[in-house]
């Protein structure tokens, strides 16, 4: 009948979009240039390349060696993933996430986050929005892909706070800000996945994110 139809056009859109991933992996591979990775972080890497279409990433995306087995662990204990902004937070497989018993938590349209800053202090909702998240983000996943501000707050918390992140996927996108609070992260020794100088952008965070959750769903990993 009509539903049955229905449901066969729905099962034939699918496979139509499964053959467009498929058929778009086959030319990542066919296009990248052999550079050494390990089977994970090549996951990582071609998962970003597919979201971006920059094919930069499979030299420019730099993993802390314990970077994957750090962050795979965390989601794996159901630990929490703190995002600067929204935009990053709803594209992150939260189902997925849960099934861990995890969370994706942002915190930069809460409607108290003025509360977070110190008086006097001209901190960015993105930043507080960090600050407010500490709790979450102790043995967390950090993941920044807008905000410089973000980054540079997580860094504080940890140094000064003793608030240190499992991982931090610190990949924000900007002219100012974004290269210095990159290298801060290197100098760190939080473990890390990130890039050198302006670029990165939310795509990137949310691409890398994804990756490392069907790393961790995988039980072969």
């Amino acid at each position: 009948g009509a539903e049955e139809q229905r449901s066969r056009r729905v099962g034939e859109r699918k496979s139509k979009g499964q053959e467009i991933e498929e058929r778009s992996y086959e030319i990542i591979r066919s296009r990248m240039n052999g550079h050494a990775r390990s089977p994970e972080e090549l996951a990582v890497v071609m998962r970003a390349i597919h979201a971006t279409t920059d094919f930069g990433w499979e030299r420019d995306l730099l993993f802390h060696p314990q970077a994957i087995r750090r962050g795979i662990e965390a989601l794996r204990e159901g630990k929490s993933v703190v995002t600067d902004v929204n935009m990053i937070r709803v594209g992150i497989r939260e189902s997925l996430l849960q099934s861990f018993g995890g969370q994706v938590r942002c915190h930069i349209a809460n409607p108290d986050l003025a509360g977070a800053a110190l008086p006097g202090e001209e901190a960015t909702r993105a930043a507080l929005g960090m600050r407010r998240a500490r709790v979450a983000l102790m043995g967390g996943i950090a993941v920044v892909g807008n905000a410089p501000t973000a980054l540079e707050e997580v860094l504080r918390l940890a140094r000064e706070e003793g608030v240190r992140p499992a991982l931090v996927i610190g990949v924000p996108v900007g002219l100012v800000g974004a290269a210095e609070a990159k290298e801060a992260l290197f100098q760190s020794g939080i473990p890390y996945i990130t890039n050198r100088g302006e670029k990165g952008g939310s795509p990137l965070a949310v691409s890398v994110t994804n990756a490392l959750l069907k790393l961790a769903s995988e039980q072969s990993f």
